[in-house]
Protein backbone atom coordinates (compact mmCIF):
# COMPACT_ATOMS: atom_id res chain seq x y z
CA UNK A 1 0.00 0.00 0.00
CA UNK A 2 1.29 3.44 -0.93
CA UNK A 3 -1.65 5.62 0.15
CA UNK A 4 -4.65 4.77 2.31
CA UNK A 5 -7.90 6.72 2.17
CA UNK A 6 -6.77 9.27 4.77
CA UNK A 7 -3.60 10.00 2.82
CA UNK A 8 -5.62 10.24 -0.42
CA UNK A 9 -7.79 12.89 1.25
CA UNK A 10 -4.60 14.89 1.85
CA UNK A 11 -4.04 14.86 -1.94
CA UNK A 12 -7.56 15.17 -3.38
CA UNK A 13 -10.33 17.58 -2.32
CA UNK A 14 -13.06 14.89 -2.67
CA UNK A 15 -14.90 13.62 0.40
CA UNK A 16 -17.56 11.03 1.22
CA UNK A 17 -19.78 10.18 -0.56
CA UNK A 18 -17.87 11.31 -3.64
CA UNK A 19 -14.36 10.11 -2.84
CA UNK A 20 -14.17 7.05 -5.10
CA UNK A 21 -10.65 5.76 -4.37
CA UNK A 22 -9.98 3.77 -1.20
CA UNK A 23 -6.32 2.94 -1.69
CA UNK A 24 -3.37 3.44 -4.04
CA UNK A 25 -1.23 0.32 -4.36
CA UNK A 26 1.23 1.29 -7.12
CA UNK A 27 2.47 4.60 -8.45
CA UNK A 28 5.28 5.45 -10.83
CA UNK A 29 5.47 9.25 -10.99
CA UNK A 30 4.73 10.58 -14.46
CA UNK A 31 3.91 7.10 -15.78
CA UNK A 32 1.21 5.01 -14.08
CA UNK A 33 -0.96 4.34 -11.05
CA UNK A 34 -3.02 1.47 -9.63
CA UNK A 35 -5.68 1.96 -7.00
CA UNK A 36 -8.99 0.52 -5.93
CA UNK A 37 -12.42 1.10 -4.48
CA UNK A 38 -14.35 -1.50 -2.54
CA UNK A 39 -17.97 -1.43 -3.69
CA UNK A 40 -20.43 -2.09 -0.85
CA UNK A 41 -24.22 -2.16 -0.63
CA UNK A 42 -23.87 0.85 1.72
CA UNK A 43 -22.95 3.14 -1.21
CA UNK A 44 -25.57 5.94 -1.25
CA UNK A 45 -25.99 5.56 -5.04
CA UNK A 46 -27.61 2.14 -4.59
CA UNK A 47 -30.67 3.74 -2.97
CA UNK A 48 -31.72 4.77 -6.46
CA UNK A 49 -29.51 2.80 -8.90
CA UNK A 50 -31.28 0.36 -8.61
CA UNK A 51 -32.80 -0.68 -5.27
CA UNK A 52 -33.80 -4.17 -6.42
CA UNK A 53 -30.83 -4.65 -8.81
CA UNK A 54 -27.82 -2.62 -7.56
CA UNK A 55 -25.40 -1.60 -10.33
CA UNK A 56 -22.55 0.85 -9.73
CA UNK A 57 -23.00 3.63 -12.33
CA UNK A 58 -20.53 3.79 -15.19
CA UNK A 59 -20.08 7.53 -14.74
CA UNK A 60 -18.89 6.88 -11.19
CA UNK A 61 -16.39 4.31 -12.45
CA UNK A 62 -15.02 6.95 -14.84
CA UNK A 63 -14.92 9.49 -12.00
CA UNK A 64 -13.02 7.01 -9.82
CA UNK A 65 -10.48 6.52 -12.61
CA UNK A 66 -10.16 10.30 -12.90
CA UNK A 67 -9.60 10.64 -9.15
CA UNK A 68 -6.83 8.04 -9.30
CA UNK A 69 -5.39 10.02 -12.22
CA UNK A 70 -5.54 13.15 -10.05
CA UNK A 71 -3.45 11.41 -7.40
CA UNK A 72 -0.95 10.45 -10.13
CA UNK A 73 -0.79 14.05 -11.41
CA UNK A 74 -0.34 15.57 -7.96
CA UNK A 75 2.21 12.98 -6.86
CA UNK A 76 4.17 13.53 -10.09
CA UNK A 77 4.74 17.19 -9.18
CA UNK A 78 8.06 18.43 -7.87
CA UNK A 79 8.33 18.83 -4.09
CA UNK A 80 8.09 22.59 -4.56
CA UNK A 81 4.86 22.24 -6.59
CA UNK A 82 3.42 19.74 -4.07
CA UNK A 83 3.76 22.34 -1.31
CA UNK A 84 1.04 24.39 -3.02
CA UNK A 85 -1.25 21.53 -4.13
CA UNK A 86 -3.91 22.53 -1.58
CA UNK A 87 -4.42 25.58 -3.80
CA UNK A 88 -4.87 23.42 -6.93
CA UNK A 89 -7.58 21.16 -8.32
CA UNK A 90 -7.82 18.80 -11.29
CA UNK A 91 -10.50 19.54 -13.90
CA UNK A 92 -11.74 17.13 -16.55
CA UNK A 93 -11.20 18.40 -20.07
CA UNK A 94 -12.49 15.39 -21.99
CA UNK A 95 -13.51 11.76 -21.78
CA UNK A 96 -12.99 9.79 -24.99
CA UNK A 97 -13.48 6.20 -26.09
CA UNK A 98 -15.44 5.30 -22.95
CA UNK A 99 -16.70 1.73 -22.92
CA UNK A 100 -18.52 -0.23 -20.24
CA UNK A 101 -17.98 -3.96 -20.57
CA UNK A 102 -19.57 -5.55 -17.49
CA UNK A 103 -21.67 -4.45 -14.51
CA UNK A 104 -20.07 -3.65 -11.17
CA UNK A 105 -22.09 -4.74 -8.14
CA UNK A 106 -21.86 -4.68 -4.33
CA UNK A 107 -19.05 -6.91 -3.09
CA UNK A 108 -16.78 -6.14 -6.04
CA UNK A 109 -13.36 -4.57 -5.71
CA UNK A 110 -12.99 -2.08 -8.55
CA UNK A 111 -9.32 -1.79 -9.56
CA UNK A 112 -8.26 1.33 -11.47
CA UNK A 113 -5.18 1.14 -13.71
CA UNK A 114 -4.08 4.30 -15.48
CA UNK A 115 -1.13 4.94 -17.77
CA UNK A 116 0.08 8.31 -18.97
CA UNK A 117 -0.41 8.77 -22.70
CA UNK A 118 1.01 12.28 -22.64
CA UNK A 119 1.81 14.98 -20.10
CA UNK A 120 2.60 18.52 -21.11
CA UNK A 121 2.79 20.97 -18.24
CA UNK A 122 -0.51 21.00 -16.36
CA UNK A 123 -2.33 18.86 -18.96
CA UNK A 124 -2.53 15.09 -18.56
CA UNK A 125 -3.80 12.52 -21.09
CA UNK A 126 -4.44 9.16 -19.44
CA UNK A 127 -5.45 5.71 -20.60
CA UNK A 128 -7.76 4.41 -17.87
CA UNK A 129 -9.00 0.90 -17.32
CA UNK A 130 -11.13 -0.54 -14.51
CA UNK A 131 -11.16 -4.21 -13.54
CA UNK A 132 -13.05 -6.56 -11.24
CA UNK A 133 -11.31 -9.89 -10.60
CA UNK A 134 -8.89 -9.16 -13.50
CA UNK A 135 -11.85 -8.72 -15.88
CA UNK A 136 -11.98 -5.43 -17.78
CA UNK A 137 -15.25 -3.70 -16.82
CA UNK A 138 -14.67 -0.16 -18.15
CA UNK A 139 -12.15 1.92 -20.04
CA UNK A 140 -11.68 5.48 -21.28
CA UNK A 141 -9.11 8.02 -22.36
CA UNK A 142 -9.16 10.95 -19.95
CA UNK A 143 -7.76 14.42 -20.36
CA UNK A 144 -7.42 16.67 -17.34
CA UNK A 145 -5.73 19.86 -16.30
CA UNK A 146 -4.35 21.01 -12.96
CA UNK A 147 -5.58 24.52 -12.24
CA UNK A 148 -5.59 27.03 -9.38
CA UNK A 149 -8.71 26.95 -7.20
Amino acid sequence: MLFNVTQIQNILPHRYPFLLVDRITELEAGKSIVGYKNITIAEPVFQGHFPDHPIFPGVMIIEGMAQAGGVLAFESMSDEEKASNTEKVVYFMSIDKAKFRAPVTPGDQLVYKLDVIKNKGAIWNLDGKAYVDDKLVAQAELKAMIVDK
